[in-house]
């Protein structure tokens, strides 16, 4: 299985240092050692979040990722997600070609649609177009990585390509392209059809729960004439690791508390208590927060349902002092992952 961390750089008060905020320039200084760390530690892939809010800072991510490219040597970089709806497929593939050849063939997409809206406005789109500007321009994207000269005959959202051919070509042929999605049946079936990767992400509730979901994957894939054994499958959560468990739930409750309290006043979400947070902390829920061993232990439980070959870890979910991210990816690194390479080869 390979382990791997993902963030959506995160760029808010600080609950353990006295609400303290970072410079937009300091908390990428930091992102960019936490990934170097990664790499470092053998970890295998890195994923960033798009986001245009002023709460984070990774509204680019793919120029992140090309500077964090210049400073690992083996870990994959990819997005997670991508907003492909209100992106321009020809632009992504471009962004994403130049980074797999900065990177020496390291470059993966994670395509999604996004569980925050603040890009449709942004760049003109309709929130009404909301799937079907996704379906077209995952279309036309797996048109285009297909390499050659692109015949593309538009859409209602997407324009013509007239047999161009589109520079510059990725080291990787065809170049990783994965589809993200947060449980809806459509989104998986839709993976599925086209014959991509699948990556769930699980942030709240029971997972195990998402079984069915990944059988359906694999069986609607099987049905369609594609082989699951060579359809990868990811669960992304949210966690943290310290030396023990009290210790991880303390550093990551204030932050996670006041994040998803923002987010829930948007949504219209109750906010949540430490004893639900708690209650997730637990073998049964979504969070990975305890000490390494209890880590390893959840991780292996939900290989035992999912059977996937995936696992990213959202270390800080709002802001955690730079020192205590450290800390956990070296965790991950040097006890969870030689674990679990061990466990399951």
């Amino acid at each position: 299985m390979q382990l791997g961390l993902y963030s959506f750089a995160e760029n808010t008060p600080d609950p353990l240092n006295g609400d303290r905020l970072q410079s937009p320039a300091e908390r990428l200084k930091d992102l960019l050692e936490e990934i170097e760390l990664a790499d470092q530690l053998g970890l295998d892939f890195y994923g960033l979040g798009e986001h245009h809010r002023p709460d984070f800072v990774a509204s680019s991510p793919v120029t992140i990722l090309a500077a964090a490219a210049a400073r690992t040597k083996n870990i994959r970089l990819s997005t997670a997600v991508t907003v492909l709806s209100s992106d321009d497929p020809i632009r992504v593939y471009q962004q994403f070609s130049t980074l797999d050849l900065l990177s020496n063939g390291r470059a993966e997409i994670m395509a999604g649609r996004g569980s925050f809206i603040e890009s449709f406005p942004l760049f003109g789109y309709n929130l009404n177009d909301y799937d079907d500007l996704f379906e077209e321009k995952l279309a036309e994207l797996i048109e285009i990585r297909k390499g050659g000269k692109v015949e593309w005959a538009g859409s209602d959202h997407t324009k013509p390509i007239p047999g161009i051919e589109i520079y510059p070509k990725p080291v990787q042929d065809p170049i990783p392209l994965w589809v993200a999605v947060g449980g809806t049946p459509n989104s998986v079936a839709r993976a599925a059809y086209y014959g991509l990767p699948l990556m769930i992400a699980i942030i709240g509730g029971y997972p195990r729960q998402f079984a069915p979901l990944v059988q359906f994957y694999r069986e609607t894939a099987e049905k369609l004439g594609k082989d699951p054994k060579t359809l990868p499958v990811g669960i992304s959560s949210h966690g943290f690791i310290a030396e023990n468990s009290q210790d991880a739930i303390e550093i990551a409750y204030p932050s996670h508390h006041a994040a998803m309290a923002r987010i829930g006043r948007e949504r219209g979400w109750a906010p949540g208590t430490k004893e639900q947070f708690v209650n997730g902390s637990k073998p049964e829920g979504a969070y990975f927060m305890g000490s390494p061993q209890e880590v390893i232990d959840k991780i292996l439980m939900q290989h035992e349902w999912f059977k996937h070959d995936r696992f990213g870890l959202q270390l800080s979910v709002g802001t955690v002092p730079h020192d205590k991210v450290m800390k956990a990816i070296e965790l991950f690194g040097t006890v969870v992952k030689p674990a679990i390479d061990k466990a399951l080869g």
